[in-house]
């Protein structure tokens, strides 16, 4: 499958192939169902799921800590670094661990490893967030329907249920 997979530099095929019925089809995937590629719409949901956490984490932290603990307006100080990195962690450790983030669990998809399979691994989950951190590589994607962020880590986001 790896051969499939390509280089995350590569860019579109040159359409000397048949073309694919389906996103997936070149990996090996099925067209529906679990193991299917999971659509646009979800893995943004899954994404907005996890920022929420992310804040909600980082405003109950705080406001354990107290008013007084950071300042004036310590949420509002505390966020603009807080949020992006508690996200990260979440992405990090849960796609690790469990191969999908706790937004991905709700929506019914998870990250799996299309040149292999094992498990995702640490590493390779750590790619993916300062990856999808820069919001540009995920924007960039193949007939497939995967990123660039998936292209560089072998990844692909499916449906598990």
């Amino acid at each position: 499958m790896r051969d499939v997979a390509g280089s995350w530099l590569s860019g579109p095929t040159s359409g000397s192939g048949p073309e694919q019925k389906f996103k997936g089809e070149n990996l090996g995937l099925p067209e529906s169902g679990p193991g299917s590629m999971a659509p646009l719409g979800v893995r943004f949901g899954a994404l907005v799921v996890d920022w929420l956490l992310a804040y909600g984490l980082v405003a109950a932290v705080v406001s354990v800590g107290g008013p007084g603990a950071l300042g004036g307006n310590s949420f509002a100080a505390v966020s603009s670094w807080a949020v992006p990195l508690m996200w990260g962690v979440i992405g990090v450790v849960c796609v690790w661990l469990f191969a999908q983030t706790p937004g991905q669990a709700v929506l019914g998809i998870g990250t799996a490893r299309v040149d292999a399979e094992e498990r995702v691994g640490f590493l390779r989950s750590l790619v993916r967030v300062v990856f999808i951190f820069f919001l540009l590589p995920p924007l960039i994607q193949d007939e497939d329907g995967r990123g660039m962020h998936d292209r560089a880590t072998g990844t692909a986001l499916i449906r598990s249920r």
